[in-house]
């Protein structure tokens, strides 16, 4: 082989191995994969659109319900079910500070470590994350009360979504 076909056989085997691990992003379902193999740093990546449904809040329940007829009622609903942009605006919001598994309780069948009204300080434990098999506990940030619970136990959160809402 000559030198001249270096190149063109290097360029063929990194197409091959691009090709590869395109196929081993989707045999396992993750989103991106880096390798580094003789000096040469290669990562794949894939894009994915996922249409999420809008998280289901809970508010505390209302002193008198009687008086609120069913307009205001679902008036209500809407504007706690706000988009998870205007959310993540919103200067009480709590963000995912990685990617994992949300938590609301230490472990199944414990008490949760914080409910729509309920009073925290600045460090409490708001939930917790898994992420590479690690529980990573999330502290508040600030001392106030929980307006918005964004999530659902155990739910996959991503960098940078809004989780809770502290006022």
């Amino acid at each position: 082989m000559t030198a001249k076909d270096q190149p063109a056989k290097a360029a063929t085997s990194d197409g091959q191995l691009i090709r590869e691990l395109a196929e081993l992003l989707n045999d396992t379902g993750l989103t991106e994969i880096e390798i580094e193999k003789s000096g040469l740093k290669i990562r794949v990546a894939k894009k994915i659109s996922i249409a999420a449904q809008a998280p289901v809040m809970y508010a505390p329940p209302a002193a008198n319900v009687a008086t609120h007829s069913v307009s205001s009622a679902s008036s209500e609903t809407k504007s706690l079910a706000a988009t998870p942009s205007d959310a993540a605006k919103h200067p009480g919001a709590v963000k995912s500070p990685m990617v994992g598994t949300a938590y609301r309780s230490p472990e199944p069948g414990a008490p949760l470590f914080c409910e729509v009204g309920s009073k925290v300080s600045q460090g409490d434990t708001l939930l917790i994350i898994e992420a590479m098999k690690t529980m990573n506990q999330i502290p508040a940030p600030r001392a106030g009360t929980v307006k918005a619970i964004l999530f659902e136990n155990a739910q996959p959160v991503e960098y940078g979504e809004p989780l809770i809402i502290i006022e």
